[in-house]
């Protein structure tokens, strides 16, 4: 008795400090095989910041540690296509079956979202039917663009139709833009800037070709809380009408567009990042996410603690703390 009582009180003050258990819908892992091919293609910095070391263990740990029950595990950047359209499906596939073997393993610890082998849009609409009719994904990733193609293009319209009936769950996630200086990446790293506005561009992209509201069954998570959103939408619709009057845009349905995005609160969450996104979306869009293995772990621990104490303590957001925590996402992917 005297040695269970410890661990009984630890288990204790865990739950009081987190208030429940969170599900991240933004989390990575990697592969030996998928950093080979990077490795080859001298691409392991190609996003100008070293891809963190990922060990299952590891991630297990961090989860404890944390107060997360269940992780969705994606595959970071880069997009790994270089020219080789074969190669790239090869480890496409092989990283999703490993992210299928994870949850297998671990199914009440982790969902995944596959990847695709796009620039191949054929290809990608293949792996799409195989990772979720096959492999039971719980949703598929998509980066803001793959080697210059971005979301938003009409040569990937057939790829939104088939995430569109299939009821996709969409993680978005920048990559480096291309074309793209490297003198400017060198000045000032990606993950300071340019991912927001790499995430934004593709948004933007998206929505101008209404993309979100012709394809409505797909619904897109916006990483890193909604990234330029809260700004650029206001700006989007205060231009909207002069460049609509000179027929440089669609007219835009707004409404149908924004209804389909949802945000994950990794990066930089706070009750003030949270209000802004209000400024654009409704408390049962917004979602708990941390980025790691990106963020080291006692930081994203220590962040989290934060971040529900902040939430506890404010008057306009207390009472959606388990919904930003657990609950929408839960809806959201568990259907």
């Amino acid at each position: 008795m005297r040695k269970v009582l410890p661990i009984l009180c630890l288990l204790t003050m865990n739950l009081n400090l987190f208030a429940q258990m969170a599900l991240d819908v933004h989390s990575h892992f990697t592969t030996p095989e998928f950093l080979q091919v990077l490795a080859k293609h001298d691409a392991l910095l190609d996003e100008g910041f070293p891809i963190p070391d990922w060990t299952l263990e590891d991630h297990l740990k961090f989860m404890d540690d944390a107060g997360i029950e269940k992780s969705v595990l994606t595959l970071p950047a880069p997009q790994p296509f270089f020219g080789d359209a074969g190669e790239t499906v090869s480890i496409i596939r092989h990283t999703n079956e490993f992210a299928a073997r994870l949850k297998a393993e671990h199914p009440d610890r982790f969902l995944f979202c596959a990847a695709l082998p796009l620039p191949d849009v054929e290809a990608a609409m293949k792996e799409v039917i195989y990772a979720l009719d096959t492999l039971h994904a719980d949703g598929i990733k998509l980066a803001t663009n793959s080697r210059g193609q971005y979301l938003g293009e009409p040569e990937l319209d057939p790829l939104m139709q088939l995430l569109s009936d299939k009821g996709a769950v969409v993680i978005l996630h920048p990559l480096k833009p291309e074309p793209y200086a490297q003198e400017v990446m060198q000045q000032t790293p990606l993950a300071l800037y340019e991912y927001l506005a790499e995430t934004t561009r593709a948004l933007a992209n998206m929505i101008t070709r209404n993309v979100l509201a012709r394809y409505p069954g797909m619904k897109v998570v916006v990483p890193h809380c909604g990234s330029y959103m809260p700004l650029a939408i206001p700006r989007m619709k205060a231009v909207y009408p002069a460049v609509l009057a000179k027929q440089m845009v669609p007219e835009i349905d707004w409404d149908a567009n924004l209804s389909n995005l949802y945000y994950d609160l990794a990066g930089s969450a706070s009750a003030q990042s949270i209000k802004m996104m209000l400024t654009i979306t409704s408390p049962d869009h917004i979602m708990y996410g941390t980025d790691y293995p990106y963020v080291a772990a006692p930081v994203l621990t220590m962040k989290r603690k934060q971040l529900c104490e902040e939430l506890k303590s404010d008057v306009e957001l207390a009472s959606y703390l388990e919904m930003f925590m657990k609950d929408n996402a839960i809806k959201l992917f568990e259907k």
